[in-house]
């Protein structure tokens, strides 16, 4: 009985090796073709290339964001602002960072633009090469720092580097403005945290001597100015003026 049944898979094993065989011979299967565009012309970069220095960017854009853009100065001072109120969770980090985003957005939309006018629709026209994109999507960033970069800290860089003295905005080396910029943009941002904490701190103040004069030196004195510092920042539509202050410091 075995041996019948192993007879009967052998006789189905040959049938369909006979089967495909002649399925294949009949109808051949297409030949298979992968394809990553046309030739690059000269001076253009082949397509492989392309996607390698594309995704080596991509892993850049949080670095660029903070380094090159407004992103920096508006969240410090708004962190600065959370501490100055005595919240240390409201708003959260989430909230934040979104609201640093939106403005970061909303302040280089000018340098955006520039970007799409004078790169990105060029380039995908393909009236430029890839090299000549890129040396002129830094155009418009070098300008936005230089405007925010003070003097004295970008001539520290390039004195450090032993680079020679420029006698143009193109010609400053982007190695010694990038960290100018980002240096220029803390010291900014902790002058108007200062400037912030002003108000909140004479009111801590006054509070505190008050519950010294009436004795309560065993109450928290947070727990007495923290409805104070909210109604205070209420009262003067504070994220009004906030935002519309760091707003205009880029402008």
């Amino acid at each position: 009985m075995p041996r019948r049944i192993w007879g009967v898979i052998g006789c189905c094993a040959g049938l369909l090796m006979e089967t495909q065989v002649a399925l294949a011979q009949s109808a051949p299967l297409p030949p298979l073709q992968i394809s990553l565009g046309t030739t690059p012309q000269a001076g253009e970069l082949a397509i492989p290339l392309q996607i390698l220095l594309l995704m080596t960017l991509l892993t850049f854009i949080p670095a660029l964001l903070i380094a090159m853009t407004s992103f920096t100065r508006i969240v410090i001072v708004l962190s600065l602002l959370r501490q100055a109120l005595g919240v240390q969770q409201v708003p959260p980090n989430q909230v934040l960072i979104g609201l640093a985003l939106f403005l970061t957005i909303f302040i280089m939309r000018p340098v955006g633009e520039r970007l799409n006018t004078q790169v990105i629709q060029p380039y995908l026209a393909q009236s430029i090469t890839t090299q000549a994109a890129l040396q002129q999507a830094v155009e418009p960033l070098r300008d936005f720092m230089l405007r925010q970069t003070r003097e004295h800290d970008l001539a520290l860089f390039i004195q450090v580097s032993g680079a020679p003295r420029p006698n143009a905005p193109p010609d400053v080396p982007l190695t010694a403005l990038l960290p100018a910029f980002v240096i220029s943009e803390l010291r900014t941002a902790f002058q108007i945290g200062f400037l912030l904490y002003l108000p909140f701190l004479v009111l801590d103040l006054v509070i505190s001597s008050l519950l010294v004069s009436m004795g309560m030196m065993m109450l928290p004195q947070t727990l007495i100015s923290l409805p104070f510092k909210l109604m205070l920042f209420v009262l003067v539509d504070g994220w009004n003026l906030i935002v519309s202050s760091l707003v205009r410091s880029f402008q």
